[in-house]
């Protein structure tokens, strides 16, 4: 589990308010170089601890957020609120609460096309754009076939979902190890939270259609894997394809960014130090 033991860097949680839904967040680090990570679907933001915590010994000043619906932010049980736009609306108003004026913005599978929303929305707000394994045009139906039995699930058999979240509460996260316990974590739902929101990922857009995407200029670098049905390599490689200034970069599998991270963080250190590098001369001119 190599890349677990990062340097020691200053974390503080905060919280902040969207209309009158409470989101939380751990800022790690300090200064004026922004990342913002986001987690995937039904996960929580301690997902990205340990690559926030390599970025923030590097100097860069990073933040986790839980979207609504997720972790320990709140989560509401009506679909409406739920949707790639509302989510990326609130990567927005982090920004604003924290004072930043830009921000690398990144995430895995839900997350990833939330910072395309972001990208989409308000694209003189993003520095770059971090993404791992994009959920697009060719992995609907295989996230169809996911999510649409958890979805019947937690909508007709709720006591079953209580049952796997009393279950997932009684393991001590000591015993389960890091990714043991963010597997805890994500099995640790409420029912009728749970259905709205995977109602409003399904009935609403899933991402920005490739004519949006096609205008976000900012530089990205995508991270696709194989054999991996719903986070398709076509997808990833697809979106690096149309964003004029990104590149696609292949990782092993699934697995490697969780298990084996050293080279996928030193990629990712490398882009957003780029990333930030580049507009340091635009911002000593201003």
């Amino acid at each position: 589990m190599g890349g677990m033991s990062a340097p020691l860097v200053s974390e503080h949680v905060g919280q902040f308010f969207v209309d009158s839904d409470r989101l939380e967040y751990t800022e790690f680090g300090g200064g004026d170089r922004w990342v913002v990570l986001l987690h995937g679907q039904l996960m929580p933001r301690r997902m990205h601890d340990p690559l926030a915590r390599v970025l923030a010994a590097e100097g860069f000043h990073v933040v986790t957020l839980d979207l609504l619906g997720h972790g320990r932010s709140d989560r509401p049980e009506d679909p409406k609120e739920y949707s790639m736009t509302a989510w990326g609306e609130q990567v927005i108003a982090l920004l604003d609460h924290l004072g930043a004026e830009a921000a690398v913005v990144g995430g895995t599978s839900l997350g990833a096309n939330v910072s395309l929303e972001v990208a989409v929305i308000a694209p003189e707000r993003v520095q770059g754009l971090l993404l791992e394994m994009p959920v697009l045009d060719n992995a609907v139906e295989a996230g169809i076939i996911a999510f649409a039995p958890l979805l019947f699930m937690a909508r007709f058999f709720p006591p079953g979902v209580r049952l796997l979240a009393g279950t997932a509460r009684l393991v001590p996260r000591g015993m389960a190890g890091f990714w043991g316990g963010i597997v805890l974590d994500t099995l640790d739902q409420r029912p009728a939270s749970m259905a709205a929101v995977i109602h409003g990922i399904f009935f609403g857009r899933v991402a920005p259609s490739s004519r949006l995407r096609r205008r976000i200029e900012a530089p990205a670098l995508v991270i696709g894997h194989p054999r991996d049905p719903i986070h398709l390599a076509a997808d990833a490689l697809m979106v690096a394809e149309e964003m004029p200034n990104a590149r696609h970069l292949g990782a092993s599998s699934i697995l490697e960014w969780r298990f084996r991270p050293d080279r996928l963080n030193q990629e990712a250190l490398g882009f957003v130090t780029e990333v930030w590098d580049a507009d340091a001369p635009q911002a000593q001119q201003a």
